[in-house]
């Protein structure tokens, strides 16, 4: 168990943390520096290769999480209730970070394309808050997965 729980815990971090990171550090730098018309460009060009990085966190949580389920616990009903809500929020992540991919961000890679500032620059406002919802819910993860069992 102890090689699944350390990948598990690694994608947890890669993608949780790339989030904060995003949010609460580069996002408030890049609006003090770069200039209005370039952020979408520059955002298009980050998050492309930050959501390579959270697609295969996703199948790595996915695999590891569900693995240690099964394969530990033997299923579902021999698991605490920290385990469910780990799992119900996780799927949600999930669910809106395929959202942001194939919606929003197939957008602003559109309006990069098209050199549409305005556009893009309404993408990424739409990116952001939607980001910071999945952030807020990893940060519950993460205090849910560390100290579920205790609360």
């Amino acid at each position: 168990m102890a090689l699944p729980l350390a990948l598990h815990l690694l994608a947890a971090v890669v993608w949780v943390g790339g989030m904060f990171y995003a949010y609460l550090a580069m996002r408030p730098a890049v609006v003090q520096v770069i200039d209005p018309a370039r952020r979408p460009a520059l955002w298009a060009a980050t998050l492309e290769r930050f959501f390579r990085w959270v697609w295969a966190a996703v199948v790595l949580l996915l695999a590891t999480g569900f693995g240690m389920v099964f394969g530990v616990y033997k299923g579902m009903a021999n698991v605490e209730w920290h385990i469910h809500a780990m799992i119900g929020l996780g799927i949600l992540m999930m669910l809106l970070f395929a959202h942001v991919y194939f919606a929003p961000f197939r957008r602003l890679k559109q309006a990069v394309a098209d050199n549409d500032a305005s556009e893009g620059a309404r993408r990424v406002g739409q990116i952001r808050k939607l980001v910071g919802i999945n952030l807020i819910l990893g940060l519950i993860v993460v205090v849910i997965a560390s100290g579920g069992r205790y609360l």
